[in-house]
């Protein structure tokens, strides 16, 4: 079932779409907002809200990126490797985040901290190498780069 939260965030959306069904994306955001990530049972309970198939839902849950099937740490970090970012190094700053984390696509530090994802693009091709940290793209990185910015993520 929706938390109080999280049914006032989607009752409040509700008015800005023509049905209910169009707010399947917003209301996964709102779920994974308040749970850190979408569980079978979230899901289910998007399904349950909007008069969805559980199926339907997670149709939409694993095609777009930001949306989160698994647990994820704090900080998720979305690595560019378009054409782009390849060119210009993005290899060296995986591999920079085998050697500094322990983790490659697809892995989330053991201490929960970090979660490292591949991003098909990020439109930031101009400062390739590029990741994403939060809402906030970070490019023209480097391993030197990427240290500080680790640093600095709590």
């Amino acid at each position: 079932m929706l938390s109080p939260a999280e049914q006032a965030a989607l009752d409040a959306e509700l008015p800005h779409y023509p049905a209910r069904r169009a707010l399947c994306i917003e209301a996964l955001k709102i779920v994974q907002h308040h749970r850190g990530w979408i569980s079978d049972e979230a899901l289910r309970d998007v399904a349950l809200a909007l008069g969805m198939t559980p199926h339907e839902v997670d149709s939409v849950a694993t095609f777009y990126n930001l949306l989160y099937r698994r647990p994820v740490g704090r900080h998720v970090l979305h690595l560019c490797d378009s054409v782009s970012c390849w060119v210009m190094g993005c290899d060296g700053i995986c591999d920079h985040f085998r050697n500094r984390l322990g983790i490659s696509f697809g892995e989330t530090t053991p201490d929960g901290r970090f979660t490292l994802l591949p991003i098909p693009c990020l439109g930031d091709c101009d400062h390739a190498p590029s990741l994403m940290a939060g809402n906030r793209i970070h490019g023209n990185l480097t391993p030197e780069k990427l240290d500080r910015l680790l640093d600095e993520l709590d």
